[in-house]
């Protein structure tokens, strides 16, 4: 089924974005469960009054971590973590400045988990003024410094910028894919990689892009959950279910 324009009629006179923001992330996060080896864990998240959003995480469990990657999961699926992504669109060396962050975080080390990946899915609140893209862009360069995978989903189809392409531009770095004018919605995989074994190496920015049409299927991102682990996220099955479950035509 294809993408809707959710900010436009006909389907903005009978459903809210609110809607498949809020029910989107569940089912992201069920269809998650039966691909992630289990070692990893992912979870919604609920924010209300905030300019950047976290939709989807997933944790890596440190107890389980000598665990066969393909085992069997618990609902007797096999999780399918050995899945080799195309190549991706851009490939840049690239500092990722240090940001000031006035945040407090806590966990629970008893439970041991650490922070791999983030799925972000873009609300009009996100990019309607300098602020909100401010703290967007903040929010994804801190978590890529912790080599947290982000996935960043803008189905947003009424003006307000491209915030892949604000992304890039805070890194001194452009997307040749994106045009002279980059489009409104999209969905990108970003990632920050280091190669070690390199003395004095500097860190690759690596992201999968998708330019996305209204009328067109969503596509497929590798979901990176560590440098040599990508599961296949399917953005179009979990939006159609979300579509489904609301009865949005």
């Amino acid at each position: 089924m294809p993408l809707r324009d959710h900010f436009r009629s006909p389907v903005a006179d009978r459903h809210s974005w609110d809607e498949v923001h809020g029910g989107w992330p569940m089912v992201i996060v069920q269809g998650l469960a039966r691909r992630l080896p289990k070692r990893y864990t992912a979870a919604p998240q609920v924010h209300l009054g905030a300019f950047a959003q976290v939709d989807v995480t997933a944790f890596e469990h440190e107890e389980e971590t000598s665990r066969d990657l393909t085992s069997p999961s618990s609902n007797g699926g096999v999780a399918t973590a050995v899945w080799s992504p195309a190549r991706p669109g851009l490939a840049i060396a690239t500092e990722l400045p240090a940001q000031d962050e006035y945040e407090v975080r806590i966990y629970d080390e008893r439970h041991g988990r650490r922070l791999v990946a983030a799925i972000e899915i873009v609300s009009p609140a996100n990019k309607d003024r300098p602020a909100s893209k401010q703290a967007f862009i903040a929010k994804c360069v801190a978590l890529l410094q912790k080599q947290v995978s982000v996935t960043i989903v803008d189905l947003v189809t009424i003006p307000g910028g491209n915030l892949y392409a604000e992304l890039l531009a805070f890194l001194g770095q452009r997307d040749p894919a994106l045009g002279e004018k980059p489009p409104a919605t999209y969905t990108v995989a970003c990632r920050a990689v280091q190669h070690e074994s390199k003395p004095g190496a500097r860190w690759q920015f690596e992201s999968w892009l998708d330019v996305l049409k209204v009328g067109e299927r969503l596509p497929t991102l590798p979901l990176w959950l560590a440098a040599d682990i990508a599961i296949p996220l399917d953005l179009e099955e979990s939006y159609e279910e979300t579509c489904r479950a609301l009865r949005i035509a």
